[in-house]
């Protein structure tokens, strides 16, 4: 097991910039109970929560390592800090930050003296490239829940609701943190994509009218990824924003009864490997989409050089994080015995 580890990491750590035609593709099965949501530049470092509660990291020469809090939910891009959320001594829920051999630090809320929603006063949900600019969702009682944007020199910044008595969240960040994207909240209630250029929100406009939540984006914020992108058609797109092509809706491997919907959740830095799934819940299976073109994560694995993939797992869930080469991915599903982590190091593609 020692000597599988530390062939990984090395293999890892050697991965080129682009991707050669003789490189393996691999699944990594992590353990169990290991919900990951992010992962860093070159895989050596992956983030998230665990079942049993509190958050985690994991990396090929140590396994997975508790950190408590709340969960963990993203890392910069060396790996050097975690963003995710934390109980204070209240046991009230606030967005935070650890660093290895610290503590987790608290952000509050965007109000000093802010009331929480129950035992909710603020969530982290992305980090920028460094680790220094965090964006997530704050409360001051229940009636108020906004989007904020933290660095250390404005600490946690509102960025407002363009919708009067509605709320807003950031979902991410661009890796160099000027351009956050999430959703507004519709008069009816519906969430529909939104992005802050400079504290500025931008609703995104589709086909049909606002589209879905925004999910991801890239370094400069030119790309961004999200779901559904047409409310109330039969189809089931995701869809994925360009500075020069607007929005586009990207379909999934083939439509599902039931309600279910295409989510993108992560994309590389050039927009051709975008991670995320074809979901109703937790009845979930992770989608990767290569240069638009869908297909089920195992199925892709399956044709690709791992013709057992997912043997016995209930479903592949969710491809939460994708790395800015587009070379792995990480996401969680329902496993043989309970919801499960894994990874994947993608070989040639198209």
């Amino acid at each position: 097991m020692k000597f599988f580890c530390r062939s990984i990491v090395l293999l890892m750590l050697a991965l080129p910039a682009g991707i050669r035609a003789e490189d393996p593709t691999l699944l990594i099965e992590l353990p169990v109970g290991t919900l990951p949501v992010g992962v860093n530049a070159n895989g050596t470092l992956v983030v998230g929560g665990l079942r049993s509660g509190g958050g985690f990291y994991w990396m090929p020469t140590t396994g997975d390592i508790f950190i408590g809090g709340g969960e963990a939910v993203a890392s910069s891009r060396d790996g050097r800090t975690i963003i995710g959320t934390a109980p204070d001594s209240r046991s009230i829920t606030q967005a935070a930050i650890w660093q290895r051999a610290a503590e987790w630090r608290l952000l509050g809320s965007i109000v000093p003296n802010a009331a929480p929603c129950d035992a909710l006063l603020s969530s982290s949900y992305g980090t920028s490239s460094d680790g220094k600019v965090i964006v997530g969702l704050a409360w001051n009682g229940c009636n108020i829940a906004r989007a904020f944007r933290w660095e250390e020199s404005t600490g946690m910044v509102d960025l407002g609701s363009t919708v009067a008595g509605r709320s807003s969240r950031a979902n991410g960040v661009s890796g160099d943190g000027k351009v956050v994207v999430g959703w507004q909240e519709h008069p009816t209630g519906v969430r529909q994509g939104a992005r802050w250029v400079d504290g500025r929100q931008e609703i995104f406009a589709g086909p049909e009218g606002f589209i879905g939540e925004a999910q991801g984006t890239n370094s400069d914020g030119s790309i961004v990824v999200g779901q559904t992108c047409r409310f109330g058609a039969l189809d089931q797109s995701a869809w994925i924003w360009t500075a020069r092509d607007g929005v586009q809706c990207v379909p999934v491997p083939r439509p599902r009864l039931g309600g279910a919907i295409g989510v993108m959740l992560s994309t590389s830095e050039d927009g051709r490997v975008i991670g995320g799934a074809h979901s109703f819940g937790l009845e979930s299976e992770a989608v990767i989409w290569m240069d638009r073109s869908p297909s089920y994560l195992k199925d892709y694995l399956r044709a690709h050089g791992v013709p057992d993939a997912f043997e016995r797992w209930i479903n592949t869930g969710f491809i939460t994080s994708v790395s800015p080469d587009g070379r792995i991915l990480v996401g969680y599903g329902a496993g043989p015995r309970d919801f499960q982590g894994y990874m994947v190091i993608l070989g040639s593609r198209p």
